[in-house]
């Protein structure tokens, strides 16, 4: 049988891979590993459990959770009982998740834990067409279960069931077809409710075949997942481990990612470009802390590394002398970067926002390759990617293969191809005709450019152009990342559409910030009257005066106001894969904005 729908690309890998190793969790401070076996097992059970409480082809089954091995076979057992995966953040709270669920029109809620079951509880006066809630960990349900079941329960129905309702799935994964509905994933958007994309078993396995092709990888090769399974990237992440035979490891949580590398030593990791800037910030703040000495080795393995990836860049050769001298940078410097990384890290992915051009020429100047690459909900979610041979920092990418793309006449970025899910947004015939052409083209709703090889470059949103009132567009995507370039900015959001000039909300680095106050004796610790300090507003004026060199002058950052604390997901301000909600932080800080126009 044909790979062609999520469910039979998996058993395909699970009769291959046998006992080689499928996933790995920590459990009780240890790594456990499952077979692709072993994980087959789990995933049939819990098909067959779903089919069991009633669950019949096409339905929809939500799934509110972090991301875990039960996620993935969930999933996979999802797709399996020829039903419809539904993500849910994390994140969302009670209001979000009924939303969701009514609209999805799921039968079945799959949440994590006793805290994620609170918040479903919360929400189920609100979701009429629920019939059952299955907890995965941490909650001993009632016997004999009622509305609230264990993931233990949901799997211990399905083998007591599979004589019964053996034949039910098989012929179940025998009538899924591509062109069947795998998910519906409700984009987080940085405005409005969610929309839901629909999104095909087709649209997945072009997906997967295309980025198979354009970074190959190598059966057995370790990846450590920490990326939300909600957002399209990470279950891409995710799909490529049954279609490559990869195995997939899973971050205790976010905090323990340095951790779990350095455990786990991946061979690739896919993330967004916030990890990677955090990680630049704290090794510019040990340089800065480190003796005369260790600055200028610094320094001198960074030219070093600098002049490899300009030849790398190339594609010319590297002559022996310069050679000698990065194996001695390595050793010296860069070494204890890869070391924190694992050890044998070939290369790693940056998506789902635009990552700085100077951290990503750090970091290969320090010998790794980020590749940056660019897609949406809507095209499952890659168009674009850096290849490990070819690449250019600044863009993302070249098209995938079987993917095309043109830019319209106002510089939005259109694109068509297989993995485009043009069936568009769920129980929304408007926005679905705004957005896909008839013709198969979509429109992604960024700005951007091609040039003569066919790497595409991003300039901002559509709709985050601002527009001065002297009729000046500015890209405010490119003047934050240079802000955020200085590891003592943490965050930063430009706003100034129809105003005379742009101005700037600045979230400081923490750890930097308690720093300057101990070397200047700022005997101030409440961040709201730190912030406030005339050496530190002078520091973050030193910055902005610094970036606004590199500007034209009417993107020049006129004032800016420094926030106590970071943008946060909890606050509102942030989406899930920590963009900046521009129409909540406008909205939140509007008397702070109007104070930088008097």
């Amino acid at each position: 049988m044909a790979d062609d729908t999520l469910a039979r690309m998996f058993w395909s890998r699970v009769e291959r891979g046998g006992a080689g190793p499928a996933q790995q969790f920590k459990r009780g401070g240890t790594w456990e590993t499952l077979s692709w076996r072993q994980v087959g097992e789990a995933v049939k059970e819990v098909a067959l459990g779903l089919i069991a409480l009633g669950r019949r082809q096409g339905d929809a089954v939500a799934l509110l959770s972090a991301s875990r091995a039960e996620w993935v076979q969930a999933d996979m057992a999802i797709f399996t009982a020829g039903c419809v995966t539904v993500p849910i953040y994390p994140s969302y709270p009670p209001d979000l998740i009924a939303y969701v669920v009514n609209d999805s029109q799921a039968r079945t809620l799959i949440v994590e834990d006793p805290g994620q079951l609170a918040k479903a509880l919360e929400a189920r006066p609100k979701m009429d067409g629920l019939q059952q809630i299955v907890v995965i960990s941490g909650y001993d349900a009632p016997q004999p279960p009622e509305m609230v079941l264990t993931w233990q329960t949901l799997r211990r129905l399905g083998r007591d069931k599979q004589a019964a309702l053996r034949s039910t799935l098989a012929e179940r994964l025998a009538a899924t077809r591509p062109e069947d509905v795998a998910t519906i994933v409700y984009t987080s958007g940085t405005t409005g409710p969610p929309k839901g994309v629909i999104q095909t078993h087709a649209n997945h396995i072009a997906a997967v075949t295309a980025a198979g092709q354009t970074t190959p990888v190598e059966e057995g090769w370790v990846h450590l997942l920490f990326l939300p399974l909600a957002h399209s990237f990470a279950r891409l992440e995710s799909f490529l481990g049954p279609a490559k035979g990869l195995t997939t490891a899973f971050a205790e949580n976010l905090d323990k990612v340095g951790e779990n590398l350095r455990e786990v030593r991946p061979h690739f990791i896919c993330s967004v470009p916030r990890v990677f800037e955090k990680v630049y910030a704290k090794i510019l703040a040990g340089v800065q802390a480190g003796s005369p000495l260790k600055k200028r080795i610094f320094h001198w393995a960074l030219d070093v590394g600098g002049e490899v990836s300009r030849r790398q860049q190339e594609r010319r050769p590297i002559p022996f002398g310069l050679a000698l001298k990065h194996r001695i940078a390595h050793k010296l410097v860069f070494s204890k970067l890869h070391g924190a990384l694992g050890g044998r890290l070939r290369w790693a992915v940056s998506g789902g926002a635009p990552l700085p051009r100077d951290i990503a020429e750090f970091f290969h100047r320090a010998g790794i390759l980020i590749l940056e690459g660019y897609g949406l909900t809507e095209t499952c979610p890659v168009l674009t990617f850096n290849r490990p041979r070819h690449f250019k920092f600044g863009s993302v990418g070249q098209a995938l293969p079987g993917v095309e793309l043109k830019i319209a006449p106002d510089g939005e970025i259109l694109a068509r191809g297989p993995n485009i899910a043009t069936r568009g947004y769920f129980k929304q015939p408007e926005a679905t005709r705004e957005a896909f052409e008839p013709s198969g083209w979509f429109h992604t709703g960024d700005i951007g450019h091609l040039d003569d090889e066919g790497f595409l470059f991003i300039t901002d949103r559509k709709k985050d152009l601002i527009v001065t009132a002297g009729g000046m567009n500015i890209a405010p995507q490119n003047i934050e990342n240079l802000l955020k370039g200085d590891p003592f900015v943490s965050q930063a959001m430009v706003y100034g559409d129809r105003r005379p000039y742009p101005v700037a909300l600045i979230t400081l680095n923490a750890d930097e910030l308690a720093k300057l106050a101990r070397e200047q004796g700022i005997l101030a610790t409440d961040p709201a009257v730190l912030v406030k300090h005339p050496t530190v507003v002078e520091r973050v004026g030193r910055i902005v005066e610094e970036k606004n060199s590199q500007l034209q002058s009417y993107a020049r950052i006129k004032k800016f106001a420094v926030i106590p604390g970071d943008f946060t997901q909890e606050g509102g301000e942030l989406t899930p894969t920590l963009k900046v909600k521009r129409k909540v932080v406008t909205q939140k800080y509007r008397d702070v904005l109007e104070e930088l126009y008097r």
